[in-house]
């Protein structure tokens, strides 16, 4: 049985990576997070560089705090565009733009300009930045259509995440150690424009929503914070974030001080650590491959956050040299749990319609959080010593984890009663062609019926007002008195009078005891309707019908 279960989750991890691999949109628009995430690492080292050349050290915690605070502001007030029509068009706007600044600031560095323009250029491309990852979380849904695949896409995501957290500063060394940081701006620049070029090809159906014409830009933020303060479940998610972001800002200061003061191994020493980090981050990747079928995402956030903490804090209690690289790996493993089960669980609770708008404010806490924690930590160091301020910070997040932990196991049960509505929705033809995020806000439409054998669900003529599923059972189709259909689990019934705008061409039954899944006439009509595959499926459905039921009646 051990041998099985192991066999089928290998299988979950291949198909991970192979079910992306197939999916032509999926593919494009994963390897253009690779080459923005790339070149913000890369164009990161280089501004560093700048910085430090400038003011030393202290320069260089200052403009990193000036790049975050905008983006903290910005996040939640650009992330509405991202739910304005189709998100690979702000994608676009966003890598072009990145590029555009970054191309700028290798003229200036090239030309010996101004460091504080260079700084400028900076805030402007973080700012773009800022919205790439909403707006890519709330794409990836939308071409996906299984629940399994979106896992699977969030997988690859957080490997590529990974990835260019290795590829994007050994890029940076590489250049730097034949060229100046302009040749690092100027290849940067070109892999946000690459970013760019990826998702110009883009073709699936995206999910219908309102014009932007006449929607008021406060409003819609305020539409997405409320999103997030109306589900608890959201907001958990988002809070653990929050807090596995404050360790983050965090480790920025203890990554220096523990390599100097504690470790001894000097100012290299500091990026050796981080190095472990990104290491175990693209190990933990490939390991959190296995979780692509899992109904346990609750529980593995949990164990991410803890992650983020627990090394910290056996950290300061043996600081020890190769025990402090094994711990930072554990960090980085710990990331990516967060990247696999955090981003699936928001992108499965959250409605697609906010879906980037509920991101948006992810970003602006991350940006906050890293902030604050490295700010807190700097504090923590000077008043309390290195190993008491690993400690006590190293336990935020592990004690909220477990204070979350029955919260998060309750979250799971959840996703696993919707991954069957889910799955029972996808049953039934015209429903099969729609993208996950319009199945997803169907099944939270779902209401239970349950109906005794012989008694009626409605009758010839009435008011369609309902479309039905049977979810076990069987139900008979009587038209004129005449049996036309007997229909069992996972068939569907009630959409001639909903599509037609008919009374109901036929009485329907229960031949044993049912239990049915209804949605009312507007949540239906506007998933089937709003796609061209599933309105058309949908239409050939109620010809066949017709024609079935009363050849005569078709006209």
């Amino acid at each position: 049985m051990g041998e099985t279960v192991r066999a089928h989750r290998l299988s979950d991890a291949v198909s991970a990576f192979t079910s992306n691999a197939r999916n032509h949109d999926l593919r494009r628009a994963q390897l253009s997070f690779l080459g923005a995430w790339t070149a913000e690492w890369a164009f990161t080292v280089a501004l560093g560089i700048v910085a430090y050349r400038d003011g030393g050290a202290a320069a260089v915690g200052l403009v990193g705090l000036v790049r975050m605070l905008p983006s903290a502001i910005c996040a939640p007030l650009l992330s509405p565009f991202a739910d304005r029509g189709r998100r690979e068009k702000v994608l676009v706007v966003v890598s072009t733009a990145r590029g555009v600044v970054t191309a700028a600031a290798a003229v200036v560095a090239a030309a010996g300009g101004a460091p504080a323009l260079i700084y400028a250029l900076a805030v402007l491309s973080t700012v773009a930045a800022t919205l790439f990852r909403p707006a890519h979380s709330a794409l990836l849904p939308s071409l996906c259509h299984t629940g399994h695949e979106l896992a699977s896409a969030n997988v690859v995501r957080g490997m590529l995440d990974s990835a260019a957290t290795l590829v994007g500063p050994l890029l940076a060394a590489v250049l730097l150690e034949v060229a100046d940081v302009d040749v690092v701006f100027g290849v940067a620049a070109a892999a946000s424009l690459w970013s760019a070029a990826l998702l110009l090809r883009l073709d699936y159906d995206a999910p219908p929503r309102p014009p932007a014409t006449g929607r008021h830009l406060t409003r819609e933020v305020a539409e997405g914070v409320l999103a997030v303060a109306r589900n608890r479940d959201v907001a958990l998610v988002l809070g653990l974030a929050s807090a596995q972001s404050f360790t983050r800002g965090a480790l920025t200061v203890f990554s220096v001080v523990v390599s100097i003061e504690l470790l001894g191994r000097g100012e290299p020493g500091a990026g050796t650590l981080m190095t472990a980090v990104g290491v175990g981050a693209v190990v933990g990747s490939l390991a959190a491959s296995l979780l692509v079928g899992t109904r346990r995402l609750g529980a593995w956030f949990a164990l991410g956050v803890t992650l983020w903490g627990l090394p910290l804090v056996l950290l300061g209690l043996v600081p020890r040299d190769l025990a402090a690289l094994f711990l930072m790996a554990l960090i980085g493993g710990g990331n990516a749990l967060i990247d696999v089960a955090g981003f699936t669980l928001l992108g499965r609770m959250a409605p697609d319609a906010v879906l980037a708008r509920v991101f948006g404010v992810l970003e602006s806490l991350v940006a906050v959080s890293i902030g604050v924690g490295a700010l807190a930590t700097s504090f923590a160091v000077d008043a309390w010593g290195v190993r008491p301020a690993l400690v006590v910070v190293g336990l935020v997040c592990p004690v909220l984890a477990a204070a979350s932990w029955w919260r998060l196991r309750a979250l799971d049960r959840t996703v696993g009663v919707h991954d069957e509505e889910v799955a029972l929705l996808q049953q039934v033809p015209m429903l099969r062609t729609l993208p996950l995020p319009s199945v997803e806000q169907l099944a939270r439409g779902l209401q239970p019926r349950e109906v005794t054998a012989g008694s009626p669900v409605f009758e010839q003529g009435d008011v369609g007002d309902r479309y039905y599923v049977v979810e076990s059972g069987e139900v008979d189709v009587v038209g004129d008195g005449r049996l036309l259909a007997t229909l069992g689990a996972g068939e569907g019934f009630g959409e001639i009078a909903l599509l037609r705008h008919t009374p109901r061409t036929a009485s329907v039954a229960a031949r044993t005891d049912v239990r049915l899944r209804s949605l009312d006439a507007d949540c239906f009509l506007t998933a089937v309707l709003g796609y061209t595959p599933s309105a058309r499926e949908a239409a050939i459905g109620v010809d066949r019908l017709l024609e079935r039921y009363d050849p005569d009646r078709r006209k």
